[in-house]
Order: C-alpha cells, then sequence, then structure tokens
C-alpha cells in the first residue's frame, strides 16, 4: 500500500533535520541496524493521530548561488516535491522573511503540491508574534514552532495530516508486483522496455505515485504482473537526471507496493555505495529480492569471470545473500525473462508454511549438532513456531534471548534454507524469553 510522503523543504540551517528527527520521532524503531548494510537519515516514518506516512528531509536550498553543488541540491529537493503529497516549507522565525523564502514559495507554489508553512525557532513569545511576517509569502498560516524544544509540533502534525490523501484499503491486490529499483543509469528503463516490449500481451498505464511515475501490466504463461517502475522522472522533464541520493526515494517508493524487487547493477561499473543503500532498503522492506547484473555483453570474459563477479557482488551485498544473481543485458534481451520466472517462482516461496511439527525437529537438531554457550549457559530453544509469511517470521521461545548473539542468528537462517528453501526472500527471526511462551 501507497503511503503519503511528506517533504521538508527550506533554506539551509533553518531546521530541517531537527524537524526531520522530531517528526520520525512519533514512531520508534524505524530503522535497525545490522551489520553489513548501510542506512541514511534521508527518509523515514511517522505516524500521529491513526495516521501513517513517510518523511523527507532535503537539502537547504540555496536560490543565490548557482553553483554546481548548488543546482545539484535545488534538483533533489524538486523531485522530493514531486514525490510529495504534502510540502512542508520550513521558515527561520529569527532571521525573519528573506527574499531566498520569497523564491522557494514562488516554486513551491507552482509545484501545486499542498503547502504547510512552519515558522521554526519559535521558541520564545515575541519570535511567535514576529512569525506573523510570514503571511506575506502568500502560501497560508504560518505555524510558530520549535523542531528542538518541541513546541508547536503537535498543531504542525495536526495540520499536516489534515491536507494528507485519504487512505483507502481498496480491494486486495492479488497480481505480482514486481519493482525494478537502482541507481540512476544502470538500465533499469532498458530492462522495464525489454520486459514491456517483448512479453507484453495487454500494457495499461497508471497512476502509481505523485510524479506520474508509471506502471506496466504484463502477461507471462497467463499471469498478469505489475511493474512497478522507478526508471526516472517523468513529470514535465523540468529535473535534471544523474541524483544520486534520491534513487533512494524513488526505490523506496517502489517497495512500499511491491512483492519482488529486482536490484539493477551495471557490469561495467562495479558496486558503489548507492547500490548498497538501495539493496539495503530492499532487505529492510522485507520483499523478495533479485540481483540482475547489467551490461553483462560489455564485458569481457575469461573462464572465470561470471563466478568472481558473483563473488565480488556478494562479498558487498552479505544482506541479500538469499537473493539469486542473473547476469543479464537489456540491449540484447539476455536472461531478461529469467528475471519474471524468478520473480514467479519466489512468490511462491514467500508463501511457504513450515509445519510447527517439523519446525520443532528441525531446531531440536539445530541445537544438537551446533550448540550454543554463552558465560556458562547454554542456549536452550524451548519451542518455535513461525508466525506469518511474505515475509517468513519465525518465532524461538528461548531460556535467555540474551544468549543468542548475531553469528547464531545467521546460522539459524541458514540452517533454515538448507532444509526448507525460502530462496529470494528474506526470513525474520525472532527470539523471546521462555517466560513470555507462558503469557
Amino acid at each position: 500500500m501507497k503511503v503519503p510522503l511528506v517533504a521538508l523543504v527550506g533554506r539551509p540551517n533553518v531546521g530541517k533535520s531537527t524537524l526531520f528527527n522530531r517528526l520520525i520521532g512519533q514512531r520508534l524503531a524505524i530503522v535497525q541496524d545490522e551489520p553489513g548494510t548501510t542506512r541514511d537519515r534521508l527518509y523515514g516514518r511517522a505516524d500521529w493521530a491513526g495516521y501513517d506516512f513517510a518523511v523527507v528531509d532535503t537539502g537547504g536550498l540555496e536560490t543565490e548561488d548557482a553553483g554546481p553543488l548548488a543546482i545539484r541540491v535545488r534538483n533533489q529537493a524538486l523531485v522530493a516535491v514531486e514525490e510529495a503529497d504534502v510540502v512542508v516549507f520550513i521558515v527561520d522565525a529569527i532571521t525573519g522573511l528573506t527574499p531566498s523564502d520569497q523564491e522557494i514559495a514562488d516554486l513551491l507554489r507552482r509545484s501545486g503540491r499542498p503547502i504547510v508553512l512552519a515558522a521554526n525557532k519559535a521558541e520564545r513569545k515575541d519570535r511567535q508574534e514576529d512569525a506573523g511576517e510570514f503571511w506575506s509569502l502568500g502560501i497560508g498560516e504560518p505555524h510558530p514552532l520549535s523542531a528542538l524544544h518541541g513546541y508547536g509540533s503537535g498543531d504542525l502534525l495536526d495540520t499536516i495530516v489534515a491536507k494528507l490523501p485519504a487512505v483507502e484499503a481498496g480491494p486486495e491486490e492479488t497480481r505480482l508486483q514486481v519493482a525494478i529499483v537502482g541507481r540512476p543509469n544502470v538500465g533499469k528503463s532498458s530492462i522495464l522496455n525489454r520486459l514491456t516490449g517483448s512479453e507484453r500481451s495487454v500494457v495499461s498505464e497508471e497512476p502509481g505515485t505523485t510524479r506520474d511515475a508509471i506502471d506496466s501490466n504484463i502477461t507471462v504463461d497467463g499471469e498478469e504482473i505489475v511493474l512497478v517502475d522507478t526508471a526516472g522522472i517523468r513529470r514535465r522533464g523540468k529535473i535534471e537526471p544523474g541524483i544520486e541520493q534520491y534513487s533512494v526515494l524513488r526505490a523506496r517508493r517502489a517497495l512500499e507496493r511491491s512483492d519482488v524487487a529486482v536490484l539493477v547493477l551495471d557490469a561495467d561499473a562495479g558496486i558503489t555505495a548507492q547500490d548498497a543503500h538501495i539493496g539495503g532498503y530492499v532487505d529492510e522492506a522485507g520483499v523478495g529480492a533479485i540481483i540482475a547484473v547489467n551490461k553483462w555483453d560489455l564485458v569481457e570474459k575469461e573462464t572465470n569471470t561470471a563466478m568472481l563477479a558473483e563473488r565480488a557482488l556478494r562479498a558487498e551485498l552479505k544482506f541479500l545473500d538469499h537473493a539469486p544473481l542473473v547476469f543479464v543485458s537489456a540491449l540484447s534481451g539476455q536472461r531478461i525473462r529469467r528475471l519474471i520466472t524468478l520473480a514467479m517462482e519466489i512468490r511462491v516461496t514467500r508463501k511457504l508454511r513450515v509445519p510447527t511439527s517439523a519446525l520443532n525437529r528441525f531446531t531440536a537438531d539445530l541445537v544438537a549438532r551446533h550448540p550454543l554457550t554463552s558465560h556458562g549457559r547454554a542456549l536452550k530453544i524451548r519451542y518455535a513456531t513461525q508466525a506469518a509469511i511474505e515475509p517468513p517470521l519465525f518465532i524461538f521461545f528461548v531460556n535467555d534471548v540474551r544468549l543468542v548473539h548475531f553469528t547464531y542468528r545467521r546460522y539459524i537462517e541458514n540452517r533454515l534454507r538448507e532444509e526448507f528453501g525460502f530462496e529470494g526472500t528474506a526470513i525474520r527471526l525472532a527470539f523471546r524469553d521462555q517466560q513470555e511462551a507462558k503469557d
């Protein structure tokens, strides 16, 4: 389900990041740090008064500096605005109204997005009164607040959620949803075009996001599949390509409504930090995963080229070691259809349930083969059950959760895959003290 998005924009040093932290602080544990994954603080989730929404922070907009960095930051902010359902324009109640504020207000007004005006750093009574000057921006009532201290944040959130679109559950989506994600210029558009151009029987255009991205319906072996497009900015063509950081935003939005993600890499460029960012979000989302190494036709090959390339990529993307890796060429069509075949297989795997009896036999054998002792105490797994699918979630009741460290979690996950399959899908493990099993 698509979650509404709120974008925070404004000049440098007006407190956007502080407000970002304040807003996502309403929702605890939005990011879980795990070895091998790369996270940034661009995107977070918040909830207020029963409304769940996403928040994106943007770089400070410099309207006077036309240098390359300022232009890049401006383009990034424009991407966020294009994606957003509501834009929060943050101004500084201490410095007061500036010509840059007026220029940004004009820019936002032309975007057509609902705008909430936030006058930050208004802890004192006099600053709250002075915030009235921002009425002259012509974009609505200024809301005095202090992102740092929390003053006025509740009223601001009330205003934000009042402008958010209603999220309707609607009929349950039964078609397989496949997101093609990756940083710019790795060949996402080419893969999408190859899939829709050579295999489609029915294709329809549906508004997928606020930037008018186009989802494509294709039919493979009699089954309708939705390709969730993140290939680029399609609205008015005003935003320059090559926006690295915000490819994460587009990927994150696509993952929210997908079953399987195809992470596209460039065979010629190798793995980059941005690839790892997006791969980390694929893992965090818990969707099925396929790694597509595109432009393989351009690589000079020797006997072990593919094996060595896969070994290097796996080392950099350890958190996606469950994902099948396919060397493809969008240009020639080499192995492109294999991506859809794998996605269909992975959807079946994500629905797999392990009977409790089989799972408990598995855990007994697990501890017998590889007992774990820490600080003189042995880990005992009393009981195990599968609590959910898509992704599969397993709960283990143990004598002491403190005995279960990360390496043993990985051991259990690897053994689950060896025993029951689960190729291509994340597995979630949870551990509970034995006492919890009795409650």
